[in-house]
C-alpha cells in the first residue's frame, strides 16, 4: 500500500538518499533533477579516453549515514576503507611524518605518532594536549561555540600559528571548506570529536575505488529504478507550493500534484524555490566556499603514495587516481590534487594554478621536475559548500518547515555537520523520515476521529 506520493526536487547525495528512504518505505517517489545527470556535487566525466571526477571526495568510517547509502545502492565493493587511520604529510625539502592511529583507546590513539610529527616543534607538540582535551569536552549543543572561530578557540589553549598551520589545519580545511582562522568553532568542534576523540577508529579514510558516477549517479538510479521510483532528468523545478491537502510542484511543462515535497538542493536555489518558507530569506546568508581542483597526467610516476597530505606549500592534499582514471600504463600516473577554501585560486588563470601545482610537486618530489605533464586540466567549484564561519548555524534550517507538506534536504541544512557526503545524506533521510511519519500522522486522524 502507498505511503502518499512524494516529490523529490534535486538528485544530488541528499536527494537520492531522499528519494531511496521513502521509496523503500512504500511511497510513491518522482524525483525530479534539473541536471541531465544524477550526483548533484559529486560527478565525472570522460576526457580523452579517461576518467576524472570534478574532485576528490573522500569519507571517514564515522560517515555511517554515507557508508548505509552505498551499501542501500550496491556500491560498498566499490569504495575501500582504511584498516587504520595513516597519512603521510610531505613538506618541501623534509622528510616525510606520519600521522598513524595505533591500538590505544581515543583520543590517545594519534599521541605517539603527534610525538614525532617533526613538521612541528617540539613545543608545540607538547602544548597539543592543551587544546585537544578541552576540544573533545566541549558541548557541541552548546550555541557559544558558534559565536567564535576555531583559530580563537585554539589560540586561548596554548597552539601557537605554526601549530594552527601544520597540524590544526590538516583537518579543518577540507572538512569544514574554511582555515581555522575562519571556520565556526562548533563545526570544527563536531570534526574533531566525531572523528577523532570519542572513537579511535572514526577517523579512518574512505575513498572511492571508481569515477564517482559509477559510485553513486549509475548504482543509486539503478536502485531508484528496483524500488519504483519515478527519475525524470533536465526538469527545473519553478516552484514548489502547498495546496489544500498536499503540495504543488510546478516545471514549465508540469504541474505535480503530491502529499508532500523535498526540496533537495542549494541554499540559494531553495530560497528562490521557497520564498514564503520562514527564514528562507535568511539562507543566502550563508554564502559559499570554493574549491578549486587540479588533475595532472604525467608520463611516470611522481607520487609515491597513495594519497598525501602537504604542508609548508599551497598544495593541501594528493591522490594517486591512476586505476581510478582508466590509465593502462601503470608507469603513468594521474594526480588529483584537491584545494579546499580556494578563495586564493578560484579566479586565478588555469595555467597559473597548473605551473604553481607542477611547482610544488618538484619541491616535494625532485625527480617530478624530470617527468612530462601529458594533460592537465583545472575544475573550480565556486560554490563548493556553503561557509561555515560563526553564526551559520542559526542559519541553517531544519528538515521541516512550518509549510504543511513542505521539507527541506541539503549538506546546509541543519544536521550538525558541516557541508560533507555524510551530511548531505543524513539530511536526506532526516527529510524523508519527517515526511513519512506526518503522513502517516495525517493518515491516522481520520480514523482516530471516528473511534
Amino acid at each position: 500500500m502507498s505511503r502518499g506520493r512524494v516529490v523529490v526536487v534535486g538528485g544530488g547525495l541528499a536527494g537520492l538518499s531522499a528519494a531511496l528512504t521513502l521509496a523503500d518505505a512504500g511511497a510513491s517517489v518522482t524525483l525530479l533533477e534539473s541536471r541531465s545527470r544524477l550526483g548533484g556535487a559529486t560527478w565525472s566525466f570522460n576526457r580523452r579516453g579517461l576518467w576524472f571526477d570534478n574532485g576528490q571526495h573522500v569519507f571517514l568510517r564515522c560517515c555511517t549515514a554515507y557508508r548505509a547509502f552505498l551499501e542501500r545502492i550496491g556500491a560498498a565493493e566499490s569504495m575501500v576503507l582504511q584498516e587504520r587511520l595513516e597519512i603521510p604529510v610531505l613538506a618541501p625539502a623534509r622528510n616525510v611524518a606520519w600521522l598513524r592511529r595505533d591500538r590505544l583507546p581515543a583520543p590517545l590513539q594519534l599521541a605517539n605518532s603527534l610525538a614525532r610529527y617533526h613538521h612541528l616543534a617540539l613545543g608545540d607538540r607538547l602544548r597539543l594536549g592543551r587544546a585537544l582535551l578541552p576540544l573533545r569536552r566541549a558541548d557541541l549543543a552548546d550555541p557559544a561555540l558558534d559565536t567564535q572561530t576555531f583559530a580563537e578557540f585554539l589560540r586561548s589553549h596554548g597552539q601557537r600559528t605554526a601549530a594552527v598551520e601544520k597540524l590544526w589545519d590538516l583537518i579543518c580545511v577540507p572538512t569544514v571548506n574554511l582555515p581555522a582562522s575562519e571556520a565556526s568553532l562548533a563545526l570544527a568542534a563536531t570534526v574533531f570529536q566525531i572523528g577523532l576523540l570519542t572513537d579511535a577508529a572514526a577517523g579512518d579514510i574512505g575513498w572511492s575505488r571508481v569515477p564517482l558516477v559509477h559510485l553513486h549517479a549509475e548504482p543509486a538510479a539503478a536502485a531508484l529504478e528496483g524500488a519504483g521510483a519515478d527519475v525524470r532528468m533536465s526538469i527545473p523545478v519553478e516552484s514548489v507550493e502547498s495546496d489544500s491537502g498536499g503540495v504543488v510542484v510546478a516545471t514549465a511543462t508540469d504541474r505535480i500534484s503530491a502529499d508532500a515535497a523535498i526540496v533537495a538542493v542549494p541554499h540559494e536555489a531553495a530560497a528562490v524555490l521557497l520564498p514564503g518558507v520562514a527564514g528562507s530569506d535568511r539562507w543566502p546568508a550563508l554564502g559559499t566556499s570554493p574549491i578549486v581542483n587540479i588533475h595532472l597526467v604525467y608520463d611516470r610516476k611522481v607520487l609515491p603514495h597513495e594519497f598525501a597530505a602537504v604542508v609548508d606549500s599551497p598544495l593541501q592534499f594528493l591522490f594517486d587516481r591512476t586505476g581510478t582514471s582508466g590509465l593502462g600504463d601503470r608507469a603513468h600516473q594521474c594526480l588529483a590534487i584537491s584545494l579546499s577554501a580556494a578563495t586564493r585560486w578560484i579566479s586565478a588563470p588555469s595555467d597559473a594554478v597548473v605551473a604553481m601545482a607542477e611547482r610544488e610537486l618538484a619541491r616535494l618530489f625532485p625527480d617530478a621536475a624530470a617527468a612530462r605533464r601529458l594533460d592537465a586540466l583545472v575544475i573550480r567549484e565556486r560554490a563548493a559548500t556553503f561557509r561555515g564561519v560563526p553564526g551559520s548555524q542559526a542559519l541553517r534550517p531544519a528538515a521541516r518547515t512550518q509549510v504543511r507538506g513542505v521539507y527541506l534536504a541539503g549538506a546546509w541544512t541543519a544536521t550538525g555537520w558541516p557541508a560533507t557526503m555524510e551530511g548531505a545524506v543524513r539530511s536526506g533521510v532526516t527529510a524523508a523520515n519527517a515526511a513519512i511519519a506526518d503522513l502517516a500522522s495525517i493518515r491516522a486522524r481520520p480514523s482516530e476521529e471516528v473511534a
